[in-house]
C-alpha cells in the first residue's frame, strides 16, 4: 500500500524535530528530513542531486543568503552605532516593558525580509534589563509579533503573489487581512504579553525621535518600494535584489550619520553567526524545493496530496484548510505555501465562483497556510530566534499551539460567517 503524501511530509518534519532534539544539530537534522522526503517521493540519487544543485545554484538562493548577511550586518552596525540602545530606550520611555517588547518586533516586521526576526531578537532582549523573562517566552513574543503584518502589509511577497494568483488588487487583500492582524495582536496579548511582568526600572529620557532612530529601516522600505514601482526589471533579476539594495543603502546612510571605525567594521563583518544562519537557510530552501518539485510520475507533490485527500471524500472546505496548512508547515515560507496551494484551493471553487466565495476562500486558505508557516520547524525566523535565545525548537513550537489554534478558529469563523454575512 502506497503511503499518502500527507503522511510522508509529516514524518519528514517529525524527523527534523526529533533529530534536532537528539543530536542538537539543526543542519544535519534538516538534511535527514530532506533525504527522507526525497527518497520516499520516489526520486533517484541522481534526481535528488539535480534538484538540490538546481536550488543551491539558483540566483535567488544566493541573493537570499546575501540578505541574511546584510540583515545581520545592519543589525550589528546599528548596535555598534548606538541606534539599537537608543531605540529601545526611546520606546521604553514611552511604553512599559510589556508594550516595548511587542512594539519593537512589530516595527521590524514592516521589513518584508526573510529571517528578519534575527533583527528584532536583540531588541527584545534589551527590553529585559533584569533578565527575568523566560527565554522561551521572549522567543515566542519576538516570533509572533514580528509576523502580525503578513496578512495585510502590501510589501510582503506572499501577499503580492496571492494577489496575482487570485486576480484581486492588493488593496482588497489589505482590507481583507485587517481582522486577522487584529486577531493576531489580541491573541499575542492574551497568551504572551500577560505573562510579562513590568520591571521596576529607571526610565531614561526619550532623546531622539523614533522616526530618526528607525531611519535605516525606513530607508530599506522606501528603496524597496521605489525599485518595485519605478525599476521593476531589477526585481526580475531576483526577487530578493530590491531588498538587498535597500539594506546596502541603509548601511551607507547610517555610516554617514554615525560612522564606525575600521575596527568596529571588522567585528561587524567577521562574524560566524551569519555563516551558520546562511547554511541553515540554504538547507531549508533545498527541503522546500522537494516540496515544490514534481515526482518521478510528473505530478506535483501538492497536487498528489489534493488527489489523495479528494479520493477520501473529504469536504471541499476541509481541503481548503488542510492543503494550505500542510503546505505552509512543509515549506516554512509564505511564498512557498501561496504558490503551491492557493491555486489548488481556488480550483476547488469551480469555474464561476461568486465574489464572496473568492474572498472567503482566499481568507481561509491564506490564514490556514500562514498558521502552517508559523508552526513549521523549517521557518527561518523561528530557527534564527531559537538560535539567538538558545531555546528548544520543539518547546517553542508546542507552546505556540494555543495561539495557533485560536487563530485557526477565528480564521474559520471570519471566512465562513463574517465575510458571508457582509456580502450575502
Amino acid at each position: 500500500m502506497e503511503i499518502p503524501v500527507l503522511i510522508k511530509i509529516l514524518i519528514s518534519l517529525t524527523i527534523i524535530l526529533v533529530a534536532n532534539k537528539v543530536i542538537k544539530n539543526l543542519a544535519i537534522s534538516i538534511l535527514a528530513g530532506t533525504a527522507t522526503l526525497a527518497l520516499w517521493s520516489g526520486h533517484s540519487i541522481s534526481e535528488i542531486g539535480s534538484i538540490a544543485w538546481k536550488e543551491f545554484s539558483h540566483l535567488d538562493n544566493a541573493m537570499l543568503s546575501a540578505i541574511i548577511f546584510l540583515v545581520i550586518w545592519l543589525s550589528s552596525q546599528m548596535a555598534k552605532a548606538g541606534i539599537m540602545g537608543d531605540l529601545v530606550n526611546t520606546i521604553k520611555a514611552k511604553l512599559s516593558v510589556k508594550g516595548a517588547i511587542a512594539v519593537l518586533p512589530a516595527i521590524i516586521g514592516l521589513l518584508p525580509m526573510p529571517g528578519g526576526a534575527i533583527f528584532s531578537a536583540p531588541l527584545v532582549d534589551d527590553c529585559d534589563e533584569k533578565s527575568i523573562i523566560d527565554p522561551v517566552l521572549k522567543t515566542k513574543i519576538n516570533y509572533w509579533f514580528r509576523h502580525i503584518w503578513e496578512y495585510t502589509w502590501p510589501l510582503y511577497p506572499g501577499l503580492i503573489l496571492t494577489s496575482n494568483i487570485v486576480d484581486l488588487p492588493i488593496w482588497q487583500l489589505f482590507l481583507l487581512g485587517i481582522p486577522m492582524t487584529l486577531a493576531a495582536v489580541i491573541t499575542g496579548y492574551f497568551f504572551l504579553l500577560r505573562k510579562v511582568k513590568n520591571q521596576d526600572i529607571v526610565k531614561q529620557k526619550a532623546g531622539k525621535g523614533i522616526l530618526k532612530l528607525i531611519a535605516p529601516i525606513v530607508v530599506v522600505i522606501v528603496v524597496y518600494i521605489i525599485i518595485l514601482i519605478f525599476f521593476p526589471k531589477i526585481s526580475q533579476i531576483s526577487k530578493y535584489l530590491p531588498m538587498s539594495i535597500g539594506l546596502i543603502s541603509a548601511m551607507i546612510l547610517l555610516q554617514f550619520e554615525r560612522p564606525l571605525t575600521a575596527s568596529d567594521w571588522k567585528t561587524v563583518i567577521i562574524n560566524k553567526k551569519p555563516v551558520i544562519m546562511v547554511l541553515i537557510v540554504v538547507l531549508v530552501s533545498i527541503y522546500g524545493a522537494f516540496i515544490e518539485a514534481r515526482m518521478p510520475n510528473g505530478v506535483l507533490l501538492m497536487d498528489q496530496m489534493r488527489i489523495e485527500l479528494d479520493n477520501l471524500g473529504i469536504p471541499i472546505i476541509t481541503l481548503i484548510m488542510i492543503i494550505p496548512f500542510v503546505s505552509g508547515l512543509a515549506t516554512g515560507i509564505t511564498v512557498g505555501f501561496a504558490g503551491a496551494s492557493i491555486p489548488i484551493a481556488m480550483s476547488l471553487l469551480g469555474s464561476d465562483p461568486a465574489f464572496y466565495q473568492i474572498l472567503s476562500t482566499v481568507s481561509l486558505a491564506f490564514s490556514f497556510g500562514f498558521m502552517g508557516v508559523m508552526m513549521s520547524p523549517v521557518h527561518i525566523c523561528l530557527i534564527v530566534t531559537n538560535e539567538h535565545f538558545k531555546t528548544s525548537l520543539v518547546k517553542s513550537l508546542t507552546s505556540l499551539l494555543p495561539l495557533i489554534i485560536s487563530m485557526l478558529i477565528f480564521a474559520l469563523l471570519y471566512s465562513q460567517v463574517i465575510i458571508r454575512a457582509i456580502f450575502l
